[in-house]
């Protein structure tokens, strides 16, 4: 996987507007592309994209997932003097939203902030909840509001592009969860698509609605039907100062991370022997550095994906990102590249899964 290629797709996939329910765009984007490189791309009624690729031998059906939606808001009010009260689809945090730049519809607003000089000394400690916080658009009237386009349920998303730091491995920015992984899968078939040498079918899936319950990949997974998946995505890391004692030693440019256990006792999943198994001979054959991780804060599609039909084999391969659900997650490019050797190694080398008990 070229670094370069990727943070430049990454830039423009991630730049793209698409909240849960809303990701119409970015799906239309990412279809555009996959259909060069797919022998077949399909979209569903919820916004699901299928790219199917058939391998040069017999082999089984395998799915590899990644969620296009991004966390954001809706517009829930817009009141007589044109300012927008607004609700959370997915994780925003409302100490995060006071104060940012924001694209409600395609259009510039602000998070609104008290001045500091009208706030009491018990407002200045106290964070605003979602339904105190409003959106300004610039407008001066519902009316106004209303013509621009923006109506009750348009999304808003941070504004914040995709940058890098003088260390050029670490970018920043909105949305690198996980369109980052959309990115990767879409590299994966640009890269087998050549000589489609490996067994069986490859489903590529990116599914919607993530953020608000693992949706679309249930959805999707019941479609496929497949005989092993992998979920691809970002996972929070905790290699801060503020979270370097939590008892989860996970952090950025360390490869990529195979949970073993993700999510709670009513929602999660917790990787099978031989899953893990698979995973951490493939990178130890690469030399690939991984992490394991235990978290029960934080679910993927996994979680949705191997509780289908009769149950899929499956497994998540997930990337570390720092200030998760936030306007400027950090992560390591060489982290990708790793996931990414690793990903195509376990697809092209089907056949042998087997020998390593693999059932």
């Amino acid at each position: 996987m070229n670094k370069q290629n990727f943070l430049k797709e990454l830039k423009e996939i991630a730049a793209i507007q698409g909240t849960p329910g809303q990701e119409m765009a970015v799906v239309e984007a990412l279809v555009e592309r996959l259909k060069p490189v797919a022998d077949k791309v399909e979209v569903d009624h919820m916004g699901n994209i299928f790219a199917y690729l058939e391998g040069n031998r017999p082999g089984p059906t395998m799915m590899v997932s990644a969620h296009s939606d991004e966390i954001g808001c809706v517009v829930r009010d817009i009141d007589d003097r044109g300012f927008l009260r607004i609700e959370r689809t997915g994780g925003m945090i409302e100490s995060l939203l006071v104060g940012r730049k924001v694209n409600v519809n395609g259009h510039f607003g602000v998070v609104g902030v008290k001045a500091g000089h009208l706030q009491s000394p018990e407002e200045r400690k106290r964070i605003p909840s979602i339904h105190e916080l409003y959106v300004d658009v610039g407008a001066t009237s519902k009316g106004e509001v209303e013509e621009m386009g923006i109506e009750i349920g348009s999304p808003i998303t941070y504004i914040s592009e995709i940058e890098q730091f003088t260390n050029e491995n670490l970018i920043c920015g909105k949305a690198i969860d996980n369109r980052s992984c959309c990115v990767l899968l879409l590299e994966l078939f640009r890269d087998l698509n050549d000589e489609k040498d490996f067994a069986g079918t490859l489903v590529g899936v990116i599914a919607v609605q993530e953020e608000v319950g693992l949706r679309g990949a249930k959805v999707a997974t019941y479609k496929v039907n497949p005989d092993f998946a992998i979920v691809l995505d970002t996972i929070p890391c905790a290699d801060t100062p503020d979270s370097l004692n939590s008892g989860y030693p996970i952090g950025i440019g360390r490869g990529p991370v195979f949970p073993a256990l993700g999510g709670g006792a009513v929602r999660g999943n917790i990787m099978s022997p031989q899953v893990k198994n698979l995973f951490v001979t493939y990178a130890k054959e690469l030399d690939i550095p991984y992490q394991l991780a235990v978290m029960t804060g934080a679910v993927t599609d996994v979680a949705a994906v191997h509780l289908e039909r009769e149950g899929v084999l499956a497994g998540a391969v997930t990337f570390a990102r720092r200030y998760s659900h936030s306007p400027v997650e950090v992560a390591h490019l060489r982290d990708f590249q790793h996931g990414y050797s690793l990903l195509k190694k376990i697809i092209t080398d089907a056949e042998n899964w087997g020998d390593l008990g693999f059932i």
